[in-house]
This record gives C-alpha cells, sequence and structure tokens, in this order.
C-alpha cells in the first residue's frame, strides 16, 4: 500500500540524496556521489524523478570535454533507470560571484552574468526533458538596508523574470517558471520572503500566466507560518506549479529534515489540501538524510519521504470516510439557505436587505462548534486508533 510507483510523481534533487552531510561546522560524513549514479540510487528506492541545479550536474569550472561526458553519462543513466527529469533550477548562490545577488545585485556585470547563466542552464534542463524550471533567489537579500534600494531590487528581479520569459518563448520552449520563497539564509533577509510575496510579485510580470510558485515547507516553517494556508492561496490562484516537500522545527534554520518528521499534523492537513484539491503536479522532496547517516541510511530516508506521504495519503482517505468526522462537518457547516439571497454578487437591492436584516447575536454567540471533538478525531486517525 505503501510503497511508491511513477504515478504519485515523487523526485528528489541530486543535493538532497547526494547530500554529504557538510555544515557550516562540519566537514562531510558521506563521500560525494556523481549524478549518474545518484540516478541509479533513487531508481532502487522507488523515486519517479530526479531534479537538479546546473551545478549539481556539471560543475561550473568543468572544461567542455568534462561536460560533455558528465551529460552523456547522466543522459545514459536516466535511459537505463526510466527515472525522468521534471524540474531544473540555476545555482545563482554558492559562487562569490553571488555573494550580494544575482538579479537583484548591484554591480551590473553580476545581474548579466547572472542572466547569462540561467540561459545556459534552461537549454540544458530542457535538453533534459525539465518542464518546469524553479527560481530560489538565495542571496537576494540585504544584512544591511543601507546597502540596498528594496524598491529598486524589485525592478530588477521583475526585469529579470521579464526577460527569461521572453527568452524561454522565443526559443519556444515548452517550460513554465515557478518562484520558491525563503524568509533569511542564507542571506540576513530574503526578498519576496513569503509564498503571498511571490504570488503579488507575479502579478506585476509581463507574462504572469508563465510564473507560479515553488512552496517550501521548511521555508514557511522557518517564519513560524501555517504552510498549508499558504499553499491553498496558491492553489486558489491556479499558481502550485511545483511543490517542495520536507519538515522543519519551528522558528530554526533550514533543517530539510524527511517529510512529516516533526510536524506530523502540519503535514496530514498540507497532503490533505493536496490529495482533496486534485493537485497533479510533482511532488519533490527537497530535504537530505542526517549528519549520522551512511548512503543505506540515505536510502532509508528517501523511502521514508514517500512512505510517510503515503500513509498520510490513506489517513486522508480513512479522515473523509469516517461517519463520526463527517457528522460533525456537516453540523459545523449547516446551512438553510435563508442567508443566500442576501450574499454573494453585490447588488443593491441585497445591500438593502441585508443592512434592514435583524440578527440574534446571544443566538449565534452562544452557539457551540465542536472543534475539540473533531480535532481529537483527527488526532485518533494520525495514532491509528480510528
Amino acid at each position: 500500500m505503501y510503497t511508491p510507483t511513477a504515478a504519485d510523481k515523487f523526485t528528489f534533487g541530486l543535493w538532497t540524496v547526494g547530500h554529504t552531510g557538510r555544515d557550516p561546522f562540519g566537514e562531510p560524513t558521506r563521500a560525494a556521489k556523481k549524478p549518474h549514479e545518484i540516478v541509479h540510487l533513487l531508481a532502487e528506492v522507488g523515486a519517479y524523478g530526479v531534479n537538479f541545479h546546473d551545478n549539481d550536474l556539471v560543475p561550473i569550472d568543468a572544461t567542455p570535454a568534462e561536460k560533455a561526458q558528465i551529460i552523456k553519462d547522466f543522459k545514459q543513466a536516466l535511459n537505463d533507470t526510466g527515472i525522468v527529469v521534471p524540474m531544473a533550477t540555476t545555482n545563482l548562490f554558492s559562487d562569490p560571484t553571488f555573494k550580494d545577488g544575482a538579479f537583484t545585485s548591484n554591480d551590473p556585470q553580476v545581474r548579466a552574468y547572472a542572466l547569462h547563466k540561467t540561459m545556459h542552464a534552461i537549454d540544458m534542463g530542457v535538453d533534459m526533458g525539465a518542464k518546469i524550471y524553479v527560481f530560489w533567489g538565495g542571496r537576494e537579500g540585504t544584512e544591511t538596508d543601507a546597502s540596498k534600494d528594496p524598491i529598486t531590487a524589485i525592478k530588477r528581479n521583475r526585469e529579470a523574470m521579464n526577460y527569461l520569459c521572453e527568452y524561454v518563448k522565443d526559443q519556444g520552449y515548452d517550460l513554465k517558471f515557478a518562484l520558491e520563497a525563503k524568509p533569511n539564509e542564507p542571506r540576513g533577509d530574503i526578498y519576496n520572503a513569503t509564498t503571498g510575496n511571490m504570488l503579488a510579485f507575479i502579478e506585476t510580470l509581463d507574462n504572469p500566466e508563465m510564473v507560479g510558485v515553488n512552496p517550501e515547507v521548511a521555508h514557511e516553517h522557518m517564519a513560524g507560518l501555517n504552510f498549508t494556508h499558504h499553499v491553498a492561496q496558491a492553489i486558489e490562484q491556479d499558481k502550485l506549479f511545483h511543490i517542495d516537500l520536507n519538515d522543519q522545527s519551528f522558528g530554526r534554520y533550514d533543517q530539510d529534515f524527511r517529510f512529516a518528521a516533526v510536524n506530523l499534523k502540519s503535514a496530514f492537513f498540507l497532503v490533505k489540501l493536496l490529495e482533496d484539491t486534485g493537485y497533479a503536479g510533482n511532488k519533490h522532496f527537497d530535504a537530505h538524510a542526517y549528519r549520522t547517516s551512511d548512503y543505506k541510511d540515505v536510502k532509508a530516508f528517501a523511502r521514508g519521504c514517500m512512505r510517510n506521504y503515503l500513509i498520510l495519503k490513506e489517513k486522508v482517505a480513512r479522515w473523509n470516510a469516517d461517519s463520526e468526522i463527517q457528522a460533525l462537518l456537516e453540523e459545523i457547516n449547516a446551512d438553510d439557505g435563508s442567508m443566500d439571497p442576501l450574499m454573494g454578487s453585490y447588488s443593491a437591492d441585497k445591500a438593502s436587505a441585508l443592512k434592514s436584516r435583524s440578527f440574534d447575536r446571544a443566538a449565534m454567540g452562544a452557539r457551540g462548534l465542536p472543534y475539540e471533538a473533531l480535532d481529537q478525531l483527527t488526532v485518533e486517525i494520525l495514532l491509528g486508533v480510528r
């Protein structure tokens, strides 16, 4: 029941299962694997796809001959395993060139190089079959607001997105962009810090229909926000083009834990939202195994991400079919239709009738809402006793 299939569209990045355990305070604890070796690892654990930054696949200083060999080996691994590449992205944060941002850098040469690098990376991603291209502006921010005018930064970011949208159209690529928000780390403050910021920004672009969002669990939890609500806003606006699944203790640094490893109830309601609304896109696990893991344990981590999603999907089905839960929902959402003539689309007659309507505030205030009972039943579903 909890074995992944291609229909689940579970994907991992080269940087996730390929993470060597290095952190800001410690050297690697696992040997690095080559991209084609990671593809075979993902096939072994039952994943559907692999995603990559340009330099996850081809080092930034690779020679043309080295690049050609890496790509040849990678494509052969894809062909041998059936693993696909649904998404690609550009690393605009690791190299010292981008120490003060890429698209929002104060240096026009850096901004031009960021476009140059991204266009080449888009070409490579499309060549591998990617249909979604993610932008995470990890260096697009500040430590001191004396360094940048935020309005200028917004305009520079918009100019870059417009430029790249036109590039994709000019090349005839079947590709959409997904913007990924994060509040901080590695910058003190990152521009467009939340999914809501990104959704507002998208509407200012020349081609907003080409651009959606790629929300990530950990990034919203870092700021203490309800991730499910942000995903719901993206779905309601038809802008959920991709999603990054992991887990995170609220208010901590970016931990990138195994999906559903920390906030089980939050993960449940996220899966419920995705399943109930029929989200058909890729489910990308942007996480990595503990620093203490060897590659045997990395495989357990990857299997755990997918298994947890499928377990929670089954719990959602059980929640939706539970007669006691559904009876409580019916009670909570009871509607006799008497308010329908007064609401909905505005009209002067409706407004006049509503203004003259008398309401029994005491009765409305006295009505009990069985949310405690409903939440307890949810917990019991998750604990496996219902």
